[in-house]
């Protein structure tokens, strides 16, 4: 028996998911788990938000079609804006018992540059967190 049947899956749409996918499938068989994939769409014109939500979509859509493929019943969710406030709103609001993503390996001066989604939530959230490296 798996103690999750609500799990977060975050997802950025690049390579790194297939990790973390592939590890919440494994989750999610065992104990029979809802999956919810989210990602947050981070535009700073209206071209690149449609550009950018198109992508999004397909992406989302076809890591459904995994999901489902295997029985694991799996739904989506969209955000626009700060990936960290939006995230942190999203897992406060629902009744998630899991909350996965991959990360990228960032090393401390890319992390400065870039930004951690990751490292913001292992500080912010009060629910387990899964960090897959992707």
């Amino acid at each position: 028996m798996c103690p999750y049947s609500n799990i977060l899956v975050l997802l950025d749409c690049t390579p790194v998911d297939d990790a973390v996918v592939h590890e919440v499938l494994r989750i999610a068989l065992c104990g029979n788990a809802k999956v919810t994939l989210v990602h947050v769409v981070h535009s700073h014109t209206l071209d690149q938000d449609r550009v950018l939500r198109k992508k999004t979509d397909a992406c989302v859509s076809e890591r459904i079609r995994q999901f489902t493929a295997s029985s694991v019943k799996a739904d989506s969710v969209f955000l626009s804006g700060e990936p960290e406030t939006e995230l942190v709103r999203l897992i406060n609001s629902g009744t998630y018992d899991l909350v996965a993503m991959a990360t990228h390996g960032h090393k401390f001066f890319q992390d400065i540059l870039l930004g951690s989604v990751s490292d913001y939530l292992k500080h912010t959230v009060h629910i387990p967190l899964l960090m897959i490296r992707g």
